[in-house]
């Protein structure tokens, strides 16, 4: 049996995710590569306050699952807008443009996949500030 050093397998409790700190939000990493030995995913815990978001924004290479935990998401595919709460969950081909706003009076909590992993060119590319998506939102 593979010690868990050496294994391909990995368990991350919450207290050993990768804590990445933003404006407006908090990544908790459970899964990316250089922290899983040749993942070709990326998984991830968001926290966004009241009234932030992930600005519209896209993935040139890579899909994308959100799973809302708690909390109640204003999510924008494009131009459309629906709201999503606890156990809603969406899927994002790739290149389409999208942004996660937190229109609720608590904290949203969701969980989102993202593949491959392993891919040229940018993860995210950020849209927020250009039309048609900056007149769409705050």
């Amino acid at each position: 049996m593979a010690s868990e050093s050496s294994a391909s397998w990995r368990i991350v409790t919450f207290s050993e995710a990768e804590v990445e700190q933003l404006p407006g939000k908090t990544h908790f990493w459970h899964c990316k590569p250089g922290m899983v030995a040749d993942t070709n995913l990326m998984f991830v815990r968001a926290q966004l306050p009241p009234g932030e978001a992930h600005r519209f924004h896209f993935h040139p290479q890579m899909e994308e699952m959100l799973y809302i935990l708690s909390g109640t998401a204003e999510q924008w595919i494009e131009e459309e807008k629906r709201v999503m709460k606890a156990g809603d969950s969406i899927y994002l081909p790739a290149g389409m443009v999208h942004g996660t706003y937190n229109k609720g009076s608590e904290t949203l909590d969701f969980l989102a996949v993202l593949s491959p992993a392993k891919q040229p060119g940018p993860v995210t590319v950020e849209v927020g500030d250009q039309e048609p998506w900056k007149s769409l939102q705050p």
